[in-house]
């Protein structure tokens, strides 16, 4: 990444740095999307069970993880401000906590999982898949922390195609690890779904020794010199990397959890409601991974230019995001209104779900128009190292206003379960509203008072 010096510049740098980002985000999704296919494919409890051992990882996964973005802003900033001495130093402290992190979750989890999948009442083959699902699991867990550090120093230097690069070959891995292990080929045993966790599990491990060489080899990343000297554990850096990480965990967790809980709230109604409900919101979050790969290269830019104390290129990289954001979802959009009955036949051939998928796609537009705004501007926000309003606006626009707002919807109006997606748009929309007002806060008061 190089300093620019006009909007086209910028334009074009933004663009090769977002590029990537989106591909990698499509690429992880797709990793996912695989599991679930392969295992339907197996059998109906063993994609069950797939479903419900992801439904529980998933929010916790992302949440602590989004400790780990802390690195990405940090290390930009660093590397802005010519500052390159200390990005070594940031990056180890990071795999450090990483490995900590992971060893918790891991103790934690053998203590939870059995309660919470008791308290489910799951069919007995269902609930073994998810279990074991979740144990394969764990054992790629140390590696998964470890390589969000090291995609997070990657993708801050703005070599987001490596990382795109890593995530494209880890697609194939993960899917003839699945077909080997869930089917119990070539002597391997037959593990069904509960293969896909194991086939992750070694995915993980992979990719990480994979970005731990061109790391090590690849002279872009080999100058900064990580690995090379071993620093002792320090509790200064530690709290830096929380105070900016925690929040943007917790804000993405209660983006995520949100969904698991409105699938849950779900299970009242018949089942073509679920299957439509779940259909229309894969189908979103496939969507969302345009602002959120927006919201990504925006951290990285602003967190360069802010680090160099470049305030205007700050401001100019912020309004080029939120704008693309915003037309690509526009195009998305039209799209999305007038083709909602085709996309809803990719999901089923059933009448009764296909037309009430359509009709939740509708509601899916105003999602998008949302996402649009707040998503970038929660990537800007962290660029400069901006976290505790994000974290405090996802709770209340999420859990105090959308979730209550729905259920309100749908408890005392004939909405039925189209109250759930009309309070979670006011939710976001008030978001929207709020972040907006930050980032103007951040760029016209804050930043010009401090510099």
């Amino acid at each position: 990444m190089q300093q620019t010096f006009s909007k086209k510049e910028k334009f074009n740098q933004f663009i090769m740095i977002l590029v990537p980002i989106l591909v990698t985000q499509l690429g992880m999704f797709s990793m996912n999307f695989l599991d679930t296919m392969m295992s339907g494919r197996f059998s109906a409890p063993d994609l069950a069970g797939v479903a419900i051992g992801s439904s529980i990882w998933v929010p916790v996964f992302t949440g602590l993880s989004g400790i780990l973005l802390a690195i990405t802003p940090i290390v930009s900033q660093l590397v802005g401000a010519k500052n390159t001495k200390l990005v070594p130093f940031s990056v180890t402290q990071g795999v450090y906590l990483a490995v900590l992190m992971s060893f918790i979750v891991i103790i934690i989890g053998a203590f939870v999982i059995n309660p919470i999948l008791d308290g489910m009442n799951l069919d007995h083959k269902v609930r073994t898949v998810a279990y074991d699902f979740l144990v394969g699991l764990s054992f790629g867990m140390i590696a998964l922390f470890i390589y969000n550090v090291l995609r997070s120093f990657i993708d801050a230097l703005g070599q987001t195609r490596i990382s795109m690069i890593i995530t494209l070959l880890s697609l194939p891995i993960n899917a003839l690890l699945n077909y080997i292990l869930i089917y119990g080929k070539w002597g391997f045993p037959r593990l069904g779904g509960a293969g896909t966790g194991y086939a992750t599990a070694i995915t993980y491990w992979l990719i990480t020794f994979i970005a731990a060489a061109v790391i090590i080899r690849i002279e872009s990343f080999s100058k900064y010199k990580i690995f090379r000297t071993f620093y002792k554990v320090s509790l200064k850096e530690w709290k830096a990397i929380l105070k900016i990480g925690v929040p943007i965990g917790f804000a993405i967790f209660f983006e995520t959890s949100i969904f698991s809980a409105v699938t849950l709230l779900m299970s009242a109604f018949d089942t073509v409601t679920i299957a439509s409900y779940q259909s229309a919101l894969n189908f979103s979050s496939f969507l969302y991974m345009v602002p959120l790969s927006i919201s990504m290269a925006l951290t990285i830019v602003v967190g360069f230019e802010v680090g160099a104390n470049r305030l205007k290129d700050a401001r100019t990289y912020s309004l080029i995001g939120i704008f693309m954001s915003v037309a690509l979802a526009a195009l998305s959009a039209v799209v999305l209104f007038f083709f909602r009955e085709q996309i809803a036949s990719v999901y089923t051939d059933e009448p009764d779900v296909l037309a009430m998928t359509a009709h939740f796609l509708a509601y899916a537009l105003f999602f998008l128009l949302s996402d649009a705004i707040q998503a970038p501007i929660q990537g800007a926000l962290r660029g400069y190292k901006d976290v505790n309003f994000t974290f405090l606006m996802s709770f209340i626009s999420f859990w105090v206003i959308g979730l209550p707002t729905g259920y309100l919807f749908t408890r005392f109006s004939d909405l039925g379960a189209s109250g759930y997606w009309i309070g979670l748009i006011a939710g976001l929309a008030v978001g929207a509203i709020g972040m907006s007002s930050r980032l103007y806060y951040i760029q016209r008061v804050r930043y010009k008072r401090d510099f």
